[in-house]
């Protein structure tokens, strides 16, 4: 057997100072912002923030529906911003193991899906808890009105996430250079 030798040279060497400091800095991709799924999302908090603030200025914790409108509009408005957030600082590259379209696919979907029966369980519960021309019942109307927006957001925006995941309209190179998204 060959024997190990008993010295051996190793080198070490330290960054210079200052030079990995750029790496960890986050900078706002304005390219995102810019892009569809950008515009989507800033829609998508803009409108979910008045179905939640509309509903939350009315007596809504004596009416059961309500509390169910405020977790669904509050919960995904938070997650957006998160989600949001993971784009625009380009997160989302550093955490290349997570499949981000997939799961992008599927918040979509499901926000869709929890926006329907928020939509139809404000929109039902607005004569029933109202009288028509006061305050309350104008606010529950206009949030109606913007859930059903937000639903038609969250919709759109799980059809392109769709396509992202499924890779249509764009060759893998584009979708690398584009940063993920459309």
């Amino acid at each position: 057997m060959a024997e190990f030798p008993s010295k051996v040279s190793t080198r070490t060497s330290s960054p210079a100072p200052g030079a990995g400091a750029s790496a960890s800095v986050l900078r706002p991709d304005l390219g995102f912002v810019r892009s569809s799924f950008g515009v989507l999302m800033l829609l998508q908090l803009a409108l979910g923030l008045l179905v939640w603030a509309l509903i939350a200025d009315t007596p809504y914790h004596l009416y059961p529906a309500y509390g169910w409108v405020m977790f669904v509009a509050v919960f995904l408005w938070l997650v957006t911003i998160v989600f949001f957030t993971i784009y625009l600082f380009q997160l989302h590259m550093k955490l290349y193991m997570v499949p981000w379209p997939l799961v992008f696919m599927i918040f979509n979907v499901t926000a869709t899906v929890l926006y329907i029966t928020a939509f139809i369980t404000c929109s039902a519960a607005v004569d029933q808890t109202s009288l028509k021309g006061s305050r309350p019942y104008n606010q529950r109307s206009a949030a109606s009105f913007f859930a059903c927006l937000v639903m038609i957001t969250y919709g759109v925006s799980a059809f392109f996430s769709f396509q992202a995941w499924r890779g249509e309209g764009s060759n893998a190179a584009t979708s690398q250079m584009a940063g993920g998204y459309a």
